[in-house]
Order: C-alpha cells, then structure tokens, then sequence
C-alpha cells in the first residue's frame, strides 16, 4: 500500500529525539560539552543567519551529510561514530531525514534539538556568525 508523504513525515517526526534549548544551553556551557557534538544541518539561507557556537564549519543539509563524513579532509571528530550529536534545525522533516541519515552511518546517538535555531535565539542564547 502506497503511502501519503504526510505520514511518512509523521512517521519520521516520531522517531526524532529531541531536547529543548535549555538542555543543548547547559551541555554547551560545560566543559568539552559532555562528549556532544553540535552539528548544523539547516540549507543555505537559514545557514547565513547564524550558528550555535562551535558549530559553524561542521556538515549542513541532510543529502550532504554522507558526502561530508566521508570527505577524507573532514574534521576529526566525524571518525567517532560514538560520539552523541545535536542537530540545531528543529524538529521537522529534514531533522528527521538527518537524524536517520547519521543512524544508517553508524552514529549512536542523534538529538534534535527543540524549537531549533529559531528557539535558542529566541532565548537570547549566543551565536556565531
């Protein structure tokens, strides 16, 4: 049976894991944050307004985040498939697809952070540019 793109999308929003602005805040604030890794994978426009410090030369776009883990100039950490991430694009479909994405790639551990970007500035937290 064929099915809608809706509920694939719910589906795909239902595995996500999340976690709010204040939590990703605090394990941001700690020191080598907690083994997590921020990763960025918002498109282009959204990309220019901003980053969650750290976290402004990591992979960006689902469809190119298996190309940039296996780029063999790509930043170390990417070889610890051990390592917890926090994706920062908020909780629709493309977390969800990144989300699977790095699943499939080995990565234990894929956190989408509440409310996104758009929610950390909105609390007046810092950004990079």
């Amino acid at each position: 049976m064929a099915r809608s793109l809706a509920d694939m999308t719910r589906a795909a929003l239902a595995r996500i894991e999340e976690m709010s602005p204040e939590e990703a805040k605090r394990i941001l604030d700690a020191t080598g944050h907690e083994g997590w890794h921020f990763v960025d994978v918002r498109e282009g426009d959204e990309f220019a307004a901003g980053h969650v410090p750290g976290a402004k030369l990591v992979p960006r776009g689902f469809l190119e985040v298996k190309a940039d883990l296996e780029h063999p100039k790509r930043d170390p950490w990417l070889a610890d498939r051990e390592r917890p991430l926090i994706l920062y694009c908020g909780g629709g479909h493309r977390s969800a697809l990144a989300a699977d994405t790095l699943r499939e790639m080995g990565f234990r551990r894929v956190v989408s952070m509440a409310e996104g970007f758009a929610g950390w500035t909105k609390r007046g937290y810092p950004v990079e540019s």
